[in-house]
C-alpha cells in the first residue's frame, strides 16, 4: 500500500468563515479527518461524507485522547495509505502543539504539510474589537501561555520581565490563573490600573467580552465574568475596545439559526446570516435530486414549440429543467418563442443565472397570486409548469379552466431527509438554537416528523420559529409550531428582514 500523508490545517479561532481557502481545499480532499474540540461543526462537514472522522478533542478536565495517542493515530492512518487532515483550532504552530505532531511525523518518515490558520490571539480579539497593536497605545505585542503556574520555577513565561513590557500582552489559556498572574505583574511594577480584557469563545456566536483592570482581577474575592476557553489581553490598547466593538453591534450577533431548507438552496442565505453575526447550522429536512424517471420531462422539452408559457415555482425547478435541456444536447434557443413566469425573486434570480429574464412575477410570492396574474395572460394558450414531484396543485387547478392546455411535469424530486444529526438534536434539547427557519409547508411538517419519539416537545418552546408565508405558518400551527415572525414577502430576503426586525426590537427593549 502506498504511503499516505498528513496535512496540519489551522481552523481559525471559531468562525468557520475564517479558515483559509487553502485549508478549505485540503479539507474537501480528506480521507481521514482528525479534529479538535474547538473546531466548528460546519468545517467538519466540509470533509467528504466518505471520510473517516476521528475526534481527539481536549477540553478543561477532559481529554478524549492523550497527545501520544493522537500522534499514534496520525502515524497509523498515514501508514495505511490515507490522506489525513489534522484540523486544529487557531494556527497549528501557535500554542497548538502542531510542531510536536510534525516532529513525530518527521521521525516516522511520514510526509506532512502545514496550512497556517488565523490564531485566536489575533482573530478572536479582532472580533471583540481588540487590536493587538495601535498607533496611540502599543507598537509591540507578545503572546504567552497562562497554562503554567507563575509561582513555579519551571514556568515558561517570565512574568517579572513581562511586567516591564510596554506593549500588549496576549495570554492564551490564562483565565484560570489570571488572578495570580495579575498579582505577579503588579508586584514587579505593572500599574494596577492597566486595563485588562477577557474574551470568552471569541468569534463564536456565544462570544463574551469583559473589560476590567489588573487591580480588579488580582483580587481573589472578585469572581471573573468569563470562563475557559478564553483569551486575556493586558495593555493600554484595551482602551480602544469601546469604539472598535463591531461584532456585538451586528443585528444577529450571538444568534444561532437552524436552516431546514435543502442544502443546495442555502449558500447565499447562509452568507447573509453570517455577515450579520449569526451562527448558521444546516439541517435539511428535504433533499433535492433529479426526477427518478425523466421520460415525461424529456417529452415536454421535445415539444416546447407547442407551449406559449413556461412556469417555474422554484429555483430548483429552473435549475433541473434547464440542465436537462443541456443534457439532451439542446440549448436555450428552444425557449426563444416561449414566455416565462416565475413565482418570486429567488426563482427569477435562478433564471438570470442562465441569461433568462422572467416575463411575469407576482408581487406576492405564492401560487394563488401567480395563478391570478397568469389568468390574465393564458386564455386560450398552452402552459407548461416545471415543478417538484409533490406539492400543492393550486396553479394547475386554477388555470385548467382558462388556458387551452395545462401540463404539469416533474423536473426534480423532493425527498424527505431521514433524521437530524445527533449534534443538532442535542442543541435542540439544550436550547442553544435561537431560530429555526420554515420556508415551506412541507418543511414545517417534516421538521416535527424528524424529531425522535422520545424528544420532549416542550423543548421547542425556547426556540423562535420564522415562517416564510401565511400558508407555511398555517401548516406549522397544524403540527404544533407557533411562528414568532412571518415574512411580509414570501422570500428568504423577507424572512431575513423579519428576523432582524424582531432582534433589533428585542435589543431596543433590553436597553430601555
Amino acid at each position: 500500500m502506498s504511503q499516505g500523508m498528513v496535512v496540519l490545517v489551522g481552523a481559525g479561532p471559531g468562525d468557520p468563515g475564517l479558515i483559509t481557502r487553502r485549508g478549505e481545499s485540503i479539507l474537501r480532499r480528506a480521507e481521514v479527518l482528525v479534529y479538535d474540540h474547538l473546531v466548528s461543526h460546519e468545517l467538519i462537514r466540509l470533509a467528504p461524507a466518505s471520510a473517516k472522522r476521528i475526534y481527539v478533542g481536549k477540553s478543561r478536565g477532559h481529554h478524549e485522547m492523550s497527545q501520544s495517542q493522537i500522534n499514534q493515530v496520525l502515524c497509523d492512518e498515514a501508514k495505511a495509505g490515507h490522506f489525513v487532515v489534522r484540523l486544529k483550532g487557531g494556527d497549528p504552530f501557535v500554542f497548538g502543539r502542531g510542531a510536536e505532531e510534525a516532529e513525530v511525523l518527521f521521525e516516522a518518515g511520514i510526509p506532512f504539510r502545514i496550512v497556517p490558520g488565523v490564531t485566536a490571539g489575533i482573530g478572536a480579539l479582532a472580533y471583540a474589537g481588540l487590536p493587538v497593536t495601535h498607533r496611540e497605545y502599543a507598537s509591540s505585542v507578545t503572546f504567552v501561555t497562562g497554562h503554567d503556574d507563575p509561582d513555579l520555577p519551571q514556568c515558561r513565561a517570565d512574568w517579572p520581565l513581562l511586567a516591564k513590557f510596554h506593549g500588549t500582552i496576549v495570554v492564551y489559556m490564562g483565565v484560570t490563573r489570571l488572578c495570580r498572574i495579575a498579582q505577579v505583574l503588579i508586584q514587579h511594577g505593572k500599574s494596577p490600573d492597566t486595563p485588562v480584557a477577557m474574551v470568552e469563545r471569541g468569534s463564536w456566536p456565544g462570544q463574551k467580552v469583559a473589560v476590567s483592570s489588573l487591580r480588579e482581577v488580582a483580587d481573589p474575592q472578585v469572581a471573573l465574568p468569563v470562563k475557559p476557553p478564553a483569551l486575556v489581553m493586558i495593555g493600554e490598547v484595551v482602551h480602544s475596545q469601546s469604539k472598535l466593538d463591531w461584532w456585538s453591534r451586528l443585528p444577529l450577533a450571538g444568534q444561532t439559526v437552524l436552516m431546514t431548507r435543502p442544502e443546495s438552496e442555502t449558500h447565499e442565505d447562509v452568507e447573509q446570516l453570517e455577515e450579520n453575526g449569526a451562527e448558521v447550522l444546516l439541517a435539511p429536512t428535504i433533499t433535492v435530486r433529479p426526477a427518478d424517471d425523466p421520460t415525461e420531462l424529456d417529452s415536454s422539452i421535445s415539444k416546447l414549440n407547442e407551449f406559449d408559457w413556461l412556469v417555474f415555482t422554484s429555483a430548483n425547478g429552473v435549475r433541473f429543467f434547464i440542465e436537462r435541456i443541456f443534457q439532451l444536447g439542446k440549448d436555450l434557443r428552444v425557449l426563444g418563442h416561449i414566455r416565462l413566469a416565475a413565482i418570486g425573486p429567488a426563482t427569477t434570480q435562478a433564471l438570470k443565472k442562465f441569461g433568462l429574464n422572467a416575463d411575469l412575477v407576482p408581487t406576492k410570492y405564492q401560487s394563488e397570486d401567480l395563478a391570478r396574474l397568469l389568468a390574465e395572460h393564458v386564455q386560450g394558450k398552452s402552459v407548461l409548469m416545471a415543478r417538484a414531484n409533490r406539492g400543492r396543485t393550486i396553479l394547475k387547478d386554477q388555470l385548467s379552466g382558462i388556458a387551452r392546455q395545462v401540463v404539469q411535469v416533474t423536473a426534480y424530486n423532493n425527498a424527505d431527509s431521514l433524521a437530524f444529526d445527533e449534534d443538532i438534536l442535542d442543541r435542540l434539547r439544550l436550547g442553544t438554537i435561537d431560530w429555526v427557519t420554515l420556508t415551506s409547508s412541507a418543511i414545517a411538517r417534516r421538521f416535527i416528523s424528524m424529531l425522535p419519539d422520545d424528544f420532549q416537545i416542550e423543548k421547542l418552546q425556547k426556540i423562535k420559529f420564522a415562517s416564510i408565508s401565511a400558508i407555511t405558518s398555517a401548516s406549522a400551527r397544524e403540527v404544533g409550531i407557533e411562528p414568532v415572525v412571518e415574512a411580509q414577502e414570501g422570500s428568504f430576503e423577507g424572512l431575513f428582514k423579519a428576523i432582524v426586525s424582531y432582534q433589533m426590537n428585542d435589543k431596543s427593549k433590553a436597553t430601555v
